[in-house]
């Protein structure tokens, strides 16, 4: 592996972004598991909030955005997200990417905004109902183009390899593994974290395969602070029945009229919230879990047949298509949803340029925490912190990486064993289904302190024995993603055991209310390095 300036692990919108921006300065490599196009990016359905109308305002979209956020955002960071948002939007349209518009009465083509739970404004922009994939297409053809850009597919990182020699620790690359057993290493100056979020912890979630919580486990080994990962956000409309991986009936369908209903057609969102159907995603999450627990029934319904046809038809075509498969009609008959794991609002703690406490070490997008979603994200934000983030990031490397000496040294990371036996990896299957079946029914949207104790001392156990499998087992990228599984699964379940009240995406039936007799708190997990034990 050629040493490069910067090294991006992770292809979605965030590295994406970053690395378009920041190959200015220095030669990129890009790091991803999968193809070049399989991120969460690709599945955002609804679009990117941004302030883009005359009758709204920045004020509105940062107060909307602290509301959902439950006394957890960090302001400055909200402020900075809304109010940098128009131009990182520009920056997109000019790099190739297609919002849908209309015409207005003097002929004039206007971007089209919808609106989403939580927000007070028409303020959405998207591409029909697939502006993720729209976003991710354009991006990922702009970096293949860029002669400073270098992408490796099918590629898994191991470990962050960090130098302990000098004044404070120093990120200088990663260990990879490339094929079943054969490890390489890639060193850089600067890393960059964009892994995505950890949505595969769960039994049912809307992330695609991949999103198994890498970064979060391999900043955490190194010794970065982690934070809030309590805040697991449960989308509220995923089709039901779940089957693998959960499709997702995008909150925007509900933007555009769609309402919530029992099986019997009653609504009943008017009883949780003055916002009704639009209510923040946690508050309607938990409403939809109440009801299918009071009536015993495994799913509730989302209404969208009070709009035309044709209209239903062209905003949301991927979503028709999906559900004419399912033999269900959006257009005349309700859909069956039911809530499934959808975003980390926690993670790697940054700065407001994407720094984390590790000397080098930057991470953007889902897999970072850098204040702006507190305790419950605010819909469609996730795209935009990740465009306006990753962008800020690029101007601080921009500014230090050609001064930054490169590393004489990379630490060593082996794995000898030769071969693995079959029953090995029928482990690594029932494992994985345990953990994930563990989270779902004792760490989900309701908790309560005997369900996580209960949940702790046997996910603690399953890491365990993954780490030891680890040390006797040829290295393989299912092996990788189990370990990083349990070992942030056990995180969650740590720091919603610590979190002694109910706030936002954290509901505990043994702590039901907000604590208030004191300013709210970040929850914050780090490794001392002396505990530092042996890689895998």
């Amino acid at each position: 592996m050629e040493k490069s300036d910067i090294l991006v692990i992770g292809s979605g919108i965030a590295g994406l972004t970053f690395a378009l921006e920041a190959a200015e300065a220095g030669t990129v490599t890009m790091i991803t598991k999968k193809q070049d196009t399989d991120a969460s990016t690709n599945y955002a359905q609804g679009g990117i909030a941004s302030v883009l109308s005359m009758k709204d305002s920045f004020d509105l979209h940062v107060e909307d955005t602290i509301r959902s956020g439950a006394g957890l955002c960090r302001k400055r960071a909200v402020s900075i997200m809304v109010r940098e948002g128009p131009q990182r939007i520009r920056d997109l349209q000019k790099w190739g990417v297609e919002f849908s518009h209309y015409y207005n009465e003097n002929g004039r083509k206007v971007l089209a905004l919808g609106r989403e739970g939580g927000h007070s404004m028409d303020r959405i922009i998207h591409k029909a109902d697939h502006t993720g994939r729209e976003v991710e297409a354009t991006l990922v053809k702009c970096c293949q183009e860029h002669p400073n850009i270098l992408i490796i597919e099918h590629t898994s990182a191991i470990d962050l390899a960090v130098d302990y020699s000098g004044r404070s620790p120093r990120c200088v690359g990663v260990h990879l593994l490339i094929s079943d057993g054969k490890i390489e290493h890639a060193p850089a100056k600067i890393t960059m974290l964009s892994t995505g979020g950890c949505g595969q912890v769960y039994l049912h979630t809307t992330n695609p395969s991949i999103a198994t919580g890498d970064g979060i486990a391999m900043a955490y080994r190194a010794g970065a602070r982690i934070s809030n990962l309590e805040f697991m956000q449960f989308h509220p409309t995923a089709l039901y029945p779940v089957k693998g991986q959960a499709f997702l009936i995008s909150e925007a369908v509900r933007g555009f009229g769609g309402v919530l209903r029992t099986s019997d057609g009653n609504t009943f969102m008017q009883n949780y919230h003055p916002m009704r159907d639009l209510a923040p995603r946690d508050i309607v999450a938990r409403a939809i879990d109440r009801e299918m627990k009071t009536r015993g029934e495994d799913f509730v319904y989302l209404d969208i047949t009070g709009r035309r046809q044709d209209e239903i038809r062209e905003r949301f075509p991927s979503i028709y298509r999906h559900l004419l498969t399912q033999n269900i009609n959006m257009t005349k008959e309700w859909i069956p949803v039911v809530p499934a794991a959808h975003y980390m609002c926690g993670g790697v703690v940054t700065d407001l340029y994407g720094r984390t406490s590790l000397q080098c070490l930057y991470a953007t997008g889902e897999v970072a925490c850098n204040g702006v979603h507190g305790a419950n994200r605010l819909a469609s934000n996730s795209l935009l912190e990740a465009v306006v983030f990753a962008h800020r990031a690029s101007q601080r490397v921009k500014a230090e990486v050609k001064d930054l000496l490169e590393p004489e040294t990379l630490p060593m990371l082996d794995n000898s064993v030769e071969s693995s036996t079959e029953e090995e990896w029928v482990l690594v299957s029932h494992d994985r289904f345990e953990l994930q079946k563990l989270m779902w029914d004792f760490v989900g949207i309701v908790r309560s302190t005997l369900r996580l104790e209960r949940a702790r001392s046997r996910v603690d156990l399953i890491k365990r024995e993954v780490e030891n499998l680890c040390k006797r087992s040829v290295l393989t990228e299912g092996l990788l993603e189990l370990r990083n599984i349990a070992l942030v699964a056990s995180m969650i379940i740590r720091s919603a055991l610590r979190r002694r009240e109910s706030r936002g995406l954290h509901y505990t039936t043994d702590y039901p209310e907000e604590d208030n007799s004191r300013k709210p708190r970040d929850s914050v997990l780090f490794r001392r390095r002396s505990k530092q034990s042996e890689h895998c």
